[in-house]
């Protein structure tokens, strides 16, 4: 077995480790999420946590590890007495992968048995396994949703459920779950993600120094594993020890009435949903007490421990990352502190304002002072100042290039779904053949059986029973019976957004409508669990702003700082698409694409630039690449050149203000209509 790295060798990370730590003393504060860039020892600490925790009794022989002071009395392996001895073992780290079945997840019946000879042969999942331990998850936001919705069931009832086809099997299973994830791989859905009590942010240190001794202490191990691991022994035991103690005192730590308050206040204050948070911040504050040896909850532990709980359960608008105003939390943790009247108005003569700029505490607020005017040039680019009426671009062709505009507020859109039945990773936007979903028909298994089809299974082997000698009750199945369940569910697409960022397209008010329509379309696709990728044009050329991947953050982030101007190279920006979307072929060949091409239609850099973008449109319609055009020409005089690169493309064409409409259920129709 792997010596693992050692918990007290971890270099920095002090949120993590004590985030870590105090789940150590305390298990039902409710796992951690550790989210942050790749390579930051975010899987090494979690790793290193398990050496550390004390062991655990279980029932001898239980597969389900069982308590024997209070074993399940639902136990598949029960019934159990209770109050016996128990064999100690080290409690245990499960980790989940990414791409694992769901029967590996919560285990498996052995069908063929049930039906031949009526008895319950069940194989016990990764959620036996982790009860009473740690069930880990890396990359947990690329977790499928299906496992993703089995693991809130658990965690939710503490026990996990397998029934399939009248056959039905209940264990206990009680674990902490830890994920860790990169945010820039995409986020995780806000069900999943308030089941972590605890959340931290990890990033590699910018001090020189430290960053030396990550790679000498990381070199040392790699060396000696077991040399390096018995120069921090010391340093674990006293750890252990400290963990053990923690959780000895825990009991007798007492959460006073005001600190209560102040808890109940900070959620209140940053609006978290439900009750949760308050329940997890005051048991975090619990075990910050023990872990530091006291018996009182004091206000600095309040203050750890919504730092902890909070980030990643406040409101906030879509593609805001999880944080927590501190100066925020600090105001209300002083106006609940119990000092003075919590209930008593602020000096109603105080300064709002104390530092005369106007803005009345922030930017944007009463006075105005916090945003320069658009105008005031490079000093000043009027990056988040809201587009005036009237304010026009420089003319198609020019090389001005325009400072960066606010997006339009997001709003709600209708599916834009790819035709016909795919087969790529599981999501919420095109029709699929997948393992989940509503069942469609039967056909023999090829490989492992995972979904039986019952009434097609005993059709199969039902002329044969005299041929095999069948008497009594049971049924003679063989393996040449047993029939796979079709289903039909939906699958995650790659969203490929193509945006025009010319001079055509660059006065203010067009821009941000179109930054707001394609922002809406994000979120859209975020809600649908798509891969997205974003390809701009102007002047010259088109450049891949960014390459498919799940994190709608970065191409919101990368579409808000989207700079325009020039000329209109529409034929560029289409090959470049079309380039894209034949890698990502080769890597994931089963995600079928839908192109949005946001554009008004013109097309005037390059040579012959109305025919090469023609062509560059037909090579779509030729390979029958799904595809919309988001028509954004206005004035009273159209062209209606969009119109025709739809037609071109084989797609179809919608205009911004069409987006918002109930008209979008038929421009699905009519996608699914040319494609056909």
């Amino acid at each position: 077995m792997t010596t693992p790295f050692p918990f007290t060798a971890v270099v920095g990370q002090d949120d993590l480790r004590l985030a870590l730590l105090l789940n150590a003393v305390s298990p039902s504060v409710g796992g951690v999420l550790v989210r942050g860039e790749k390579g930051t020892a975010k899987s090494t600490a979690v790793r290193a946590l398990t050496s550390l925790l004390p062991e655990v009794a279980v029932v001898p022989g239980c597969r389900f590890s069982c308590d024997p002071l209070s074993p399940d009395p639902g136990c598949p392996d029960g019934p159990h007495e209770g109050g016996g001895g128990g064999a100690p073992r080290p409690a245990r780290m499960v980790e989940l992968p990414v791409g694992a079945s769901e029967d590996r997840l919560v285990g498996a019946l052995d069908i063929e048995r049930a039906l031949a000879e009526g008895v319950k042969a069940f194989e016990p999942g990764l959620l036996a396994a982790a009860h009473r331990g740690i069930l880990y998850v890396d990359e947990v936001n690329l977790l499928h949703d299906h496992l993703v919705d089995l693991l809130l069931d658990a965690a939710a009832m503490g026990a996990s459920y397998v029934e399939r086809e009248g056959v039905s099997v209940r264990h206990a299973a009680r674990f902490l779950l830890v994920g860790t994830m990169n945010p820039e791989e995409g986020e995780l859905r806000p069900q999943l993600l308030d089941r972590f009590g605890l959340t931290v942010e990890v990033s590699a240190s910018r001090e020189p120094d430290e960053r030396v001794e990550v790679v000498r202490r990381r070199l040392a191990y790699d060396d000696d594993p077991a040399a390096f691991a018995a120069r921090w022994a010391d340093e674990e035991a006293a750890v252990r020890q400290r963990i053990v103690a923690a959780r000895e005192l825990l009991p007798s730590v007492r959460l006073g009435d005001g600190a209560l308050r102040q808890i109940a206040a900070t959620c209140a204050a940053f609006e978290v949903d439900g009750m949760r948070a308050d329940i997890v911040m005051a048991r975090t504050a619990t075990a910050l007490a023990a872990w530091a040896g006291r018996t009182d909850v004091l206000a600095e532990d309040v203050r750890q421990a919504a730092l902890l709980a909070l980030p990643h359960r406040r409101r906030r608008n879509p593609f805001d990352a999880p944080g927590l105003d501190e100066d925020k939390l600090d105001q209300t943790l002083e106006e609940f502190s119990g000092d003075g009247d919590p209930d008593s108005d602020p000096d109603p003569d105080s300064d709002p304002d104390p530092d005369g700029d106007g803005d009345g505490g922030g930017p944007g607020g009463p006075g105005g002072g916090g945003q320069p005017e658009p105008d005031e040039g490079p000093a000043g680019d009027g990056a988040g100042a809201r587009p005036e009426e009237g304010e026009r671009a420089p003319a198609p062709g020019g090389g001005g290039e325009q400072s960066p505009v606010r997006a339009a507020e997001p709003f709600r859109t209708k599916v834009l779904s790819v035709p016909g039945i795919g087969e790529g990773a599981a999501g919420r936007r095109s029709r699929a053949r997948t393992e989940h979903g509503r069942t469609t028909g039967a056909h023999r298994p090829r490989g492992a059986l995972t979904k039986l089809h019952l009434a097609a299974t005993v059709q199969a082997a039902a002329p044969h029973q005299r041929a095999r000698g069948r008497s009594g009750r049971g049924l003679v199945v063989r393996r040449d019976d047993l029939r796979q369940a079709a289903r039909e569910g939906r699958e995650g697409n790659l969203v490929l957004f193509v945006v025009d960022a010319s001079g055509s397209m660059a006065a203010r008010q067009r821009m941000s409508a179109v930054k707001g329509a394609v922002l809406s379309l994000l979120l859209d696709a975020y809600q649908r669990r798509d891969k997205v990728g974003l390809v701009t044009f102007r002047g010259s050329a088109a450049d891949v702003a960014l390459p498919p991947t799940s994190s709608v953050d970065a191409a919101a982030a990368r579409l808000e700082s989207l700079p325009t101007g020039g000329r209109t190279p529409l034929a560029a920006g289409l090959l470049k698409a079309h380039d894209v979307l034949r890698v990502e072929r080769l890597r994931d060949p089963a995600r079928r694409a839908l192109v949005v091409v946001v554009t008004d239609g013109r097309a005037t850099g390059g040579p012959e630039p109305v025919a090469l973008a023609s062509r560059a449109a037909r090579l779509f319609a030729a390979e029958g690449v799904a595809s919309v055009v988001v028509d954004c020409e206005s004035g009273p005089v159209r062209l209606g050149l969009a119109g025709r690169l739809a037609g071109e493309l084989g797609g179809t064409a919608v205009t911004l203000d069409e987006l918002r409409a109930d008209s979008i259920a038929g421009l699905v129709k009519d996608v699914q209509r040319r494609a056909a």
